[in-house]
């Protein structure tokens, strides 16, 4: 089963580095709504002042007699003043969410080509669940990082605009205030450190609920044969009382913190109003500025307010720590290199691969000789298809070299590897949108003859042209037995070319028959490639022209099939 154990090699620098680098990507957008952020601030920082002088305007001319004008004038500085917030607050919430969306696309696909680029040593570490569940919701908290950092800084100009604004009216006002901050930046604080670790915590579990939710759809066949519904459910959910847990406890420091700024912003409020009406009492400010006071007193206790956007960054950086894990992971360098003429000598020296803390392959020597063919048989967890990965550079191992026509498959570039060594699995994927297209899936697309020419060989041209739309079905509309997509995954492999063809148990589903004629197919018409061939079926491995024995992770015995078979341990490989 693949383990999500997080990994101790520069994990905190892969996260910070992939949320400055998605900061990087939404620059101008966030700058964007830094702007619109600070100007509806400097809106709700005037607009106390203005709606102060109105009212002095209003006391003066209702004490002198005069006209209202000076009063009016101010009182449409406030409508400007409202209309303006109203505005730049509605394009800071289009731009949001524009960010938010382009930035999660962009993380899902970094993350998403990586895990290509990585190959098949990803989805032995992280289950498929888990990965998806990276890519969906991980990078979905991730995304809101850049919007939410660049909100949270822009918002703190408020409360500290209001502050300042408090000193201009008088000094008193805003050492008030500021001897009763430190309690709220300490709660704020305690709640970042505090939901950290649960969220961190709610987010692990969530991987590994959809870990098993993805094992259980894939063995859906089994689960039903057993009739063990209620059992698989129950290891399914086994997680989802710690998952509530993890989420109950987020939401009470998230509201704890809340409500315990909520209590202390009140309090601040009070005492600045009470000072402030002091202060008119003793003329040294207007009634305008004490109604300009108490305002610039709730715009600076909206610090609190702080509380949601930082459980947003809190979450963003968990979620970006998962995704960092992901991409913690190495991707396999290639060198420039290009194969010489040759007909396909594929040379395995020394091969050491640990996996699991297990070693798998310890010290395996092969040669498949140019144009032939080698069978490699063994029990079940011998090593076989690891081998298979290696010898064709899907997987890279611990030790060792593998060599085709005397060149290290590393020093090769990616294009001439894909290009010359064919792979045909016992499960293929049907990832073109039609058959046709699944048969040419790879980069460059082989011709439509050479398509059709690699279908009769792997005997799918029969079961192909009886569909009504033949070559042209869609995979998803069309009815295929297991065996029929075996044949689908050997056609993609034949028409790809190639110098060396590796057979990963291709053939396990074929009937009798149709194995015997691709078998003969593969072994007789393409004299110029060789052939690596993981054979469960004594037939198959017969008709090799040399079988590895593989036992415990090396090899045991390297001969014909009739050399092997006068030995009765070589025999019950095969139940015989």
């Amino acid at each position: 089963m693949a383990t999500t154990t997080p990994r101790p090699h520069h994990q905190h620098d892969h996260d910070a580095g992939l949320l400055r680098a998605a900061t990087r990507y939404s620059a101008t957008r966030c700058t964007a709504m830094v702007l619109c952020t600070v100007a509806s601030a400097g809106a709700s920082l005037l607009l106390p002042l203005a709606i102060g002088r109105a009212l002095d305007a209003v006391l003066t001319g209702h004490a002198t007699g005069e006209s209202g004008g000076d009063a009016t004038r101010w009182v449409l500085v406030c409508a400007a003043l409202v209309a303006a917030s109203a505005l730049l607050d509605a394009s800071e919430s289009v731009l949001t969410g524009t960010t938010n969306a382009r930035t999660t696309a962009w993380l899902r696909g970094r993350v998403a080509r990586h895990v290509l680029a990585v190959g098949p040593r990803t989805t032995a570490r992280f289950a498929p669940g888990d990965l998806v569940a990276r890519l969906i919701d991980n990078a979905a908290h991730a995304g809101v990082a850049p919007a939410t950092l660049a909100a949270t800084l822009a918002a703190l100009v408020t409360p500290v605009g209001a502050v300042v604004a408090l000193a201009l009216i008088d000094g008193r006002l805003a050492v008030v205030f500021i001897v009763g901050a430190p309690v709220l930046v300490l709660l704020l604080r305690a709640f970042v450190r505090v939901s950290s670790d649960c969220v961190a915590r709610y987010q692990q579990v969530q991987g590994s609920i959809a870990g098993r939710l993805s094992e259980a759809i894939g063995g859906a066949r089994t689960i039903a044969a057993a009739h063990t519904e209620d059992k698989e459910a129950g290891r399914v959910l086994d997680a989802l009382p710690e998952l509530s847990r993890q989420g109950h406890r987020m939401w009470r420091v998230q509201g704890r913190s809340q409500a315990q700024a909520v209590a202390v912003a009140p309090l601040l409020q009070i005492a600045v109003v009470a000072v402030a009406g002091h202060l008119v009492v003793q003329q040294h400010i207007s009634v305008g500025e004490l109604l300009a006071a108490s305002r610039y007193a709730v715009l600076a206790t909206g610090i609190g307010v702080l509380v949601g956007q930082l459980g947003a960054l809190v979450r963003a950086r968990a979620a970006a720590r998962r995704l960092g894990e992901v991409l913690a992971e190495p991707v396999a360098s290639y060198g420039e290199g290009e194969l010489p003429l040759g007909d396909g000598l594929l040379e395995v020296r020394g091969i050491k691969a640990t996996r699991g803390g297990r070693t798998v392959l310890d010290g395996v020597d092969l040669t498949v000789p140019a144009g032939g063919t080698l069978a490699v048989v063994g029990r079940s967890g011998a090593g076989k298809s690891l081998l298979a990965s290696i010898a064709g550079r899907l997987t890279d191992p611990d030790e060792g070299d593998v060599r085709l026509d005397g060149v290290p498959l590393r020093s090769l570039s990616r294009e001439e590897l894909r290009r010359e060594v064919g792979y045909a699995f016992e499960r293929p994927a049907l990832l073109g949108t039609t058959l046709e297209g699944t048969i040419g899936f790879g980069a460059p697309r082989p011709a439509a003859s050479h398509i059709r020419e690699a279908a009769r060989a792997a005997r799918a041209d029969t079961f192909i042209t009886r569909l009504p739309d033949g070559y042209a079905t869609p995979c998803a509309e069309a009815p295929l037995s297991g065996g029929e997509v075996q044949r689908l995954g050997l056609a993609r492999a034949l028409a790809r070319g190639g110098r060396l063809l590796i057979l990963d148990d291709a053939m396990s589903s074929l009937d009798t028959v149709t194995e015997h004629h691709i078998a003969e197919a593969l072994l007789h018409h393409t004299p110029h490639r060789s052939r690596l061939i993981i054979a469960h079926r004594a037939a198959t491995a017969a008709r090799a022209d040399a079988v590895a024995w593989l036992h415990d992770g090396r090899i045991r015995a390297v001969g014909s099939h009739e050399e092997l078979w006068e030995r009765p341990e070589y025999r019950e490989v095969f139940g015989a």
